[in-house]
């Protein structure tokens, strides 16, 4: 009888805990989720238009190439060569119009021109 107890109740345990790692496996799940689904508008606008990696080198040239080289390889500010597989597109954008790393400036593209911008880090 008393093995019947003790066998009942390493069941109950045993269920129980496999309970509790599926809730906490689904609300990690929720959580990754909610945090890697950009919440800003002007982010989503951004990741929803195709970019032109061309127009994206023009504007590069133009705004940043002064800090970052004419080919992306660093001067003032980092080289920015393979950044698209060191960071996601939302920190990217983020970055670019942030202003959070001074001295680099708060840039504020249109969502097409943050695309086209985009699209050329990623070439890189």
């Amino acid at each position: 009888m008393d093995n019947q107890h003790v066998l009942s109740q390493n069941s109950l345990q045993r269920f129980a805990t496999i309970a509790l790692a599926l809730l906490l496996a689904i609300a990690m799940a929720i959580v990754g989720a909610y945090l890697l689904s950009p919440a800003d508008p002007y982010i989503k606008g951004v990741l929803s238009l195709p970019g032109d990696s061309v127009q994206g080198n023009a504007i590069f040239q133009m705004n940043c190439a002064g800090c970052h080289g004419f080919q992306a390889e660093g001067n003032v500010g980092p080289s920015l060569q393979g950044v698209s597989k060191r960071k996601s597109g939302y920190s990217l954008i983020h970055q670019v119009i942030s202003g959070d790393t001074p001295p680099m400036p708060k840039f504020q593209p249109s969502e097409k021109e943050m695309a086209d911008l985009l699209s050329f880090l990623e070439t890189l």
